[in-house]
């Protein structure tokens, strides 16, 4: 019996873009993608912290380039694109890790300005950059993309505005898995629950940080633990996986 992935590819060094890039999951992606041989666009609004991960992928010696990118536009979004095809010469693998969660508002409190700024971020953001990418993955015929969802999708009372961009992100990758897997690019998704990055650490006092109810495993996850899941469906050695999404929370369930 032939044994051979189908879909599997040899390593290369391919060029990935990270948005959201500069901290938190995002920072963490790009520096294990770097790690894991791959050169780097990190896409993001925060200047400093960007250029702060630059210099630890340029000492793994890999390249990297900062391109300054509002994923709400998509001229940016299509300009970011383009770049990165212009320098590198080419784009496999896209993670989208631009997001906000917002303030904590009860749902007849949420304000236009509100709903609107979270599902342009967290859902036109991620829709602008698959749509720029993935045309550059079919022209060679292998992509990975990858965009962090969450728990937050199956109803979130507290921060409705989240929950439903995640549902929307969700919604996303079930339809994109199932769009080019033939053509060698998959699209997947990867729920984290709460990391301790900058987005989860000030919502919380010490005594929760210490103990989260709920985690089975019995604490938050470090931003490097989501992204070791990111990389492998990122890699070549994902040769199967495709329209998923992938938990990594410490616990089963959706909470």
């Amino acid at each position: 019996m032939d044994i051979s992935l189908r879909f599997a590819a040899p390593t290369e060094r391919r060029v990935a873009i990270v948005t959201g890039g500069a901290r938190g999951i995002g920072a963490a992606t790009a520096l294990r993608l770097a790690q894991a041989g791959r050169d780097i666009v990190i896409a993001d609004v925060l200047d400093q912290a960007a250029q702060d991960v630059l210099r630890q992928i340029e000492a793994l010696g890999q390249r990297a380039i900062y391109l300054r990118t509002d994923v709400t536009d998509k001229n940016a979004v299509d300009a970011m694109v383009a770049e990165t095809v212009a320098h590198f010469g080419r784009l496999d693998i896209l993670v989208c890790c631009a997001g906000i969660f917002g303030k904590e508002t009860p749902y007849l409190d949420i304000t236009p300005d509100v709903f609107d700024q979270t599902l342009k971020i967290n859902v036109y953001g991620v829709h602008y950059c698959h749509q720029a990418a993935i045309p550059h993955m079919l022209k060679h015929g292998w992509g990975r993309c990858v965009t962090i969802t969450s728990g937050a999708r199956l109803g979130a009372t507290h921060n409705t505005s989240y929950g439903v961009s995640k549902g929307a992100v969700w919604s996303l990758v079930m339809a994109l898995g199932n769009a080019f897997p033939k053509q060698g690019v998959f699209v997947n998704g990867v729920e984290p629950g709460r990391a301790l990055t900058e987005m989860v650490v000030p919502r919380f006092d010490d005594a929760h940080l210490a103990n989260p109810p709920g985690v089975a495993i019995g604490r938050y996850s470090d931003a490097n633990e989501v992204a070791e899941v990111i990389e492998f469906l990122c890699s070549e050695r994902n040769t199967y996986t495709t329209g998923a999404v992938w938990s990594s929370k410490g616990n089963s369930g959706w909470s």
